[in-house]
């Protein structure tokens, strides 16, 4: 069977009944269990001091009755401790990094390169691209996976990749203007930048050839969504993966419908916990989404936290489940003067406020016994100095009736706000620590 074959295989899951996902889902569940747990000596103390074995699965609700994995797991086996199969089956080793800690790493056999590719392919073509199109991936490349997981699977699908990586504004602009691509893969804030550079060199970005941006690699919200379409011209949807999990193309946007990110239920099993006790929550509840992995073979993972909130909810027109957009990550809440903050938050009240563009950075400071909060929020053009006042106390007015949180919000002119070429950061917290 031709790789181009195998793209379509995988796609005749999308339009499979409940009841034949769920049967697929237990077998491929059933199996990866017991062969993890014979394979992998990290998981097999895990499941023999939570007194649990492969057989104990009956139906895809005991899998709640298994270990929970997180990325201190993956860490404390570093680098190849959780493969599951030989260092000569391996073609292709990933990794992230981290602020702290060793970073996770994962390896992939032949076969999941394949299966890989399979999904991004699926995942391209739910966003509106075809073979034939022409896309432009912005995402970095080398130990990170988004570079070349979208490079792998636009291949297999059958567009033509340009494989331009992060960076260099000025030449993704060139690029863009002298190749013109159908589709740009990139991180909605980096997209954003690209928009600036358009508008700096005074060439209306609504008109290139672009159609469709698929964003992913950090949270956005639907104001920031809004902002690149108007700006670009195009339709922009949301992708989204992880590392520890197989890369982007976990789940997909269809471009049709934009209500959230289908996720790919034939090879990634979700579920939502509570993030502050680990107990399963019903599907429509907001908790941290877990994943387990039911194809992978180098690495497979058994209910990883990803530390993203979220909730399940019902597929559009199939049975697999979409994800809400992501609210924030467990690890990202800030904890100001006792309030439970999300850069989302503020990022969806500066939104509201048109005079701002959608740069800005949180600083979180503790000068005395108490923490403040300054928000730096550029505005989208020059403005004197007393609109910026106007504008930061409109602003602050905002934050603290929608979020609960007293700030300090200070307008910044245009350019104000060093540009992310990748995922942007959002907070930079000074507080001291311990």
């Amino acid at each position: 069977m031709s790789l181009r074959a195998e793209v379509y295989s995988f796609d005749s899951f999308e339009t499979a009944s409940i009841e034949e996902l769920r049967e697929l889902q237990l077998a491929r569940l059933s199996s990866m269990l017991a062969r993890t747990y014979e394979r992998v000596a990290h998981y097999r103390r895990k499941f023999d001091a939570a007194g649990v074995q492969p057989n104990d699965l009956r139906s895809l609700a005991d899998l709640s009755k298994f270990p929970l994995t997180t990325k201190e797991d993956l860490r404390q086996n570093y680098p190849f401790g959780m493969f599951a199969v030989p260092m000569d089956s391996i073609v292709r080793v990933h990794a992230s990094s981290g602020t702290t800690g060793q970073p996770t790493v994962v390896g992939y056999t032949q076969g999941d390169i394949r299966t890989w590719a399979g999904l991004i392919a699926r995942s391209i073509r739910a966003a509106g691209g075809k073979p034939g199109d022409k896309i432009h991936v912005a995402y970095g490349y080398g130990l990170f996976t988004g570079g070349l997981g979208l490079h792998y699977g636009a291949e297999q699908l059958g567009c033509t990749v340009i494989p331009v990586g992060g960076g260099f504004t000025e030449r993704q602009v060139q690029l863009i203007t002298d190749f013109k691509p159908d589709i740009i893969a990139v991180t909605p804030s980096y997209l954003l930048a690209i928009a600036d550079e358009f508008d700096r060199r005074g060439i209306d970005a609504r008109k290139t050839s672009l159609r469709i941006a698929i964003c992913g690699a950090e949270p956005w919200t639907d104001g920031m969504r809004d902002e690149i379409e108007r700006r670009m011209g195009l339709q922009a949807v949301n992708i989204y993966g992880l590392s520890e999990v197989i890369g982007p193309g976990v789940g997909q946007e269809y471009v049709a419908d934009k209500d959230g990110l289908t996720i790919w239920e034939d090879h990634f099993l979700p579920e939502i916990i509570d993030p502050d006790t680990g107990k399963s929550l019903p599907d429509g509840e907001e908790g941290e989404l877990v994943f387990t992995s039911l194809t992978k073979e180098a690495m497979p993972i058994i209910r990883y936290r990803t530390r993203d909130l979220t909730r399940l909810l019902p597929g559009t027109g199939r049975a697999m489940r979409r994800i809400e957009r992501i609210k924030g990550r467990s690890d990202d809440m800030l904890i100001i003067r006792g309030v439970n903050v999300f850069p989302s938050q503020i990022e969806g009240v500066l939104a509201n406020i048109p005079e701002f563009a959608p740069h800005y950075i949180l600083e979180v400071t503790r000068p005395g016994q108490l923490d403040e909060l300054d928000v730096l929020v550029e505005t989208r053009t020059p403005a004197a100095p007393h609109t910026e006042a106007a504008l930061a106390r409109q602003a602050e007015h905002m934050i603290k009736a929608l979020v609960g949180v007293t700030s300090t919000v200070r307008a910044m002119p245009p350019g104000g706000i060093e540009r992310s070429q990748g995922k942007a950061r959002r907070v930079i917290d000074k507080r001291p620590k311990g």
